[in-house]
Formats: structure tokens, sequence, C-alpha cells
């Protein structure tokens, strides 16, 4: 049998999704499974280099990656009204967005939706710290940084933690936009072939319906990838990001797919709006 490398981040909502594949719930025709565990921004990377057969990518990056890869048009993880936060250190940190002008925002990465949305949003210059996802916090907590964008389940845990909420991106979206907001998407390589991706992308649906089907189950495996969080906000984090849009991310899904990249072209921020090639049939098309 062939090897067919799947890449997510090992994050609970990523993982929920796995999780029928990982318990053999779910299999693909032809193809032996290997999970490729690594950060959404290293998944990005590689994706640039054409590396993994499916792999997760953030929405920002696809048009990067569109010669050689075809969008599922599940596993998509889609916000409506949240999603990636620009937060400050609270006390003594920068009150509003006018504070931010010329000064130093921790990144998650410089391939993320979070920094592509954060340009489109925060009209003023700005300078980015692209740091690891999982150090934004603690950098904005030490001074290292004035701002941070935090992603993941930061995105529930940050009011606990004495941040102050300076734009919170889903929101600004949803109130310029009226749609949901698409952070990540699911991608097959080309060189797979029609048949074998179409294959793919069916598997890949029912694993993520089997969890849903399967929420308890599910949850306890997406557990350890939460990173200390208790199950419940491990449960809530996992359904904020895995859902009926995630299934399918019908119409609303590909119009705001569409609605980013142009808006990206508009700002100079990439050079062509890409075609969405999406494997699949989309909802209420």
């Amino acid at each position: 049998m062939e090897t067919l490398r799947i890449g997510h981040s090992p994050d609970a909502d990523d993982a929920f999704m796995f999780y029928a594949f990982a318990a053999g719930k779910v299999t693909i025709d032809g193809f032996r499974v290997e999970q490729v565990l690594e950060d959404i921004e290293s998944l990005n990377k590689r994706a640039l280099q054409g590396e993994l057969e499916v792999t997760a990518i953030s929405a920002a990056s696809y048009p990067m990656v569109a010669d050689q890869y075809r969008i599922m048009v599940c596993g998509s993880s889609i916000g409506r009204n949240y999603g990636p936060i620009l937060l400050g250190k609270g006390s003594g940190g920068p009150g509003s967005l006018a504070d931010l002008e010329g000064k130093r925002i921790g990144i998650p990465g410089p391939y993320t939706t979070a920094y592509l949305l954060l340009r489109i949003y925060l009209e003023r210059p700005f300078e980015p710290v692209f740091l690891n996802f999982d150090a934004v916090g603690d950098a904005v907590k030490s001074g290292e940084v004035d701002a941070g964008l935090i992603i993941h389940e930061g995105q529930i845990t940050w009011q606990s933690q004495g941040f102050t909420n300076l734009m919170d991106l889903g929101v600004e979206w949803g109130r310029d936009t009226g749609l949901p907001i698409p952070l990540g998407i699911d991608v097959v390589h080309r060189r797979l072939g029609e048949d074998a991706s179409l294959r793919v992308t069916e598997a890949f649906g029912s694993s993520i319906k089997y969890a849903l089907d399967h929420e308890d189950d599910a949850v306890d495996y997406s557990l350890p990838f939460g990173r200390g969080i208790d199950r419940e906000t491990c449960r809530r984090f996992v359904k904020m990001y895995v859902n009926e849009d995630t299934v399918n991310m019908g119409q609303e899904g590909a119009k705001a797919l569409e609605t980013m990249y142009s808006k990206a072209k508009e700002r100079g921020i990439i050079s062509e709006v890409p075609s969405l090639d999406i494997l699949g049939d989309i909802l209420g098309a």
C-alpha cells in the first residue's frame, strides 16, 4: 500500500478531525495513512515545497501553493464572528489601536491567516515580530512585544491571563463582510490525481462526521493536544472550529475565501487572486 502523509497541527481541533483515522474507524482504500504533526506555520512552509500529499494550511498561504494543491470542500477551520485576537498586556500596555503605530507586534508566522487579516484591518504601520504561536502570549507579558496575535485555544483563555482585547479579527471581518472567516483549509497535492484526490476528500469528510457523531470519544482523543486546557474548554474550542462549516464549507465558505484574497490583492499583499480549485461538491452551489 502507498503511504499517504496527512499533515495537521498538534491542536485539539485538528486532532478531533483526525480521530477516526487514528482509531481505525475510517480508512482510505489503497493507502496507509501516516499522521504528520507540526505547527501550522511549519506545515505552511512544507506546502510551499509541495512535500506532503495532504495537509492543513493557513487559508492565507493558499495563493502561494495553488499551483501544487487543491482545496478539499471539507476540513476548513471557519469562525463566525470570532477568530485571531490582537492582545495587549493590560495595565501599562497599549490602550487602543492608535497606540500601536510603529510598535512591535508578535505574529505567529508570516504565512498565517492571522497576519494577513492584521495587515488588512490594522491601518497603521507596525513592526512584525515573528514568533512560535505559543510564545506570543509570554512575549506580550514580558514586554518583548507591545501586542500579540493570539490563535488556537488562546482565543478563549486570554481573559484569565489579564490581557486586553485590542481587536478581534473575527468580529472585524464579520462586521466588514457579513461572511464567516476562513482561517485554515485542508489541501491535496495534485500529484495524487483526480480519483485518489476525491477518495481522500470523501474519507476526510467521513472522519469529521464520525468525530462529530462520537463527540465524547473524539474530545478524549483531542484533550492531550490542548496544551493543558480542561476537558470542557477543549470541547468548547473544538466546537468553534469543527462544525457544519468543517463538514462542507458551502457557498459562504467559498465566497469568504474569494473575498479574503480579493482584499489581500487590493492591499497589495498578494499579486493575484487564485482560482479556487475545490475538491467535492459545495453545498448550495
